[in-house]
């Protein structure tokens, strides 16, 4: 899976996820909603239009689990994605499985040990109590909306606004999130829809407001726009 590993301020960056080394990774899911969505932008938005069919039949994809979706992302923030991938398959190793009563069961010190800061370590404490204790509602998030499920997850240590945003969109494959704290976004409608002029969220707003219900399809091509080789979710 194509997991998030940058702070609550930037754009994800793809990374390969496989919990332990040589692990075969789980199913990938693609959004039922991807071709209607791509329908609805070129028809409605004159960059969208330009914008999808330059990337053939790629599109946001999911795979994976809740907690070690959650976990890998707090282990990879505020590090370089070469950084967090070697950690994270330090500390993937580190228990027999990845699942929050295990990770509960680890010493401090091996996950210090791993390359996890005092800080990630007690977030993902405090993520694996919260999953463990039934905190947060897995199996009721399909049928909550998102800003009920952001507000579940950023009570969580560790979980901002912007990384339960990216989870809504590469866990869940909610269709219609907009990442206004994304700079990748922000970026992107600033090169594709006004010739590089710094925007303001309300500029944003209103350039989205064209993409509706499909923001995260959109916002997914315009980080495709910004580096086509290497596009959170490719």
């Amino acid at each position: 899976m194509k997991i998030i590993v940058k702070t609550d301020s930037a754009s994800p960056a793809p990374i390969e996820l496989t919990d332990k080394a040589g692990a075969p990774e789980p199913a990938i899911v693609v959004p039922p909603y991807w071709q209607d969505a791509c329908k609805h932008l070129v028809k409605k938005d004159r960059v969208m239009k330009r914008l999808i069919p330059q990337f053939g039949n790629t599109c946001l994809q999911s795979r994976g689990d809740a907690f070690s979706t959650l976990a890998r992302s707090i282990v990879g923030q505020q590090i370089s994605v070469k950084a967090a991938q070697t950690v994270w398959h330090r500390f993937a190793a580190l228990p027999p499985e990845m699942t929050p009563a295990q990770v509960l069961r680890l010493k401090v010190d091996d996950m210090r040990a791993a390359g996890l800061s005092a800080r990630k370590v007690e977030y993902l404490v405090d993520l694996s109590i919260n999953f463990d204790a039934g905190r947060v509602h897995v199996q009721d998030w399909q049928a909550m909306d998102d800003e009920t499920i952001i507000a579940e997850l950023i009570a969580i240590r560790g979980i901002g606004r912007w990384t339960a945003e990216m989870f809504l969109m590469f866990y869940l494959t909610r269709p219609n999130v907009l990442p206004l704290d994304d700079v990748g976004l922000i970026n992107g409608i600033s090169r594709n829809y006004f010739s590089g002029e710094s925007v303001s969220r309300s500029d944003a707003r209103e350039v989205a407001a064209a993409w509706t219900p499909y923001c995260s399809v959109a916002t997914w091509y315009i980080w495709r726009s910004l580096d086509p080789k290497v596009a959170p979710g490719a």
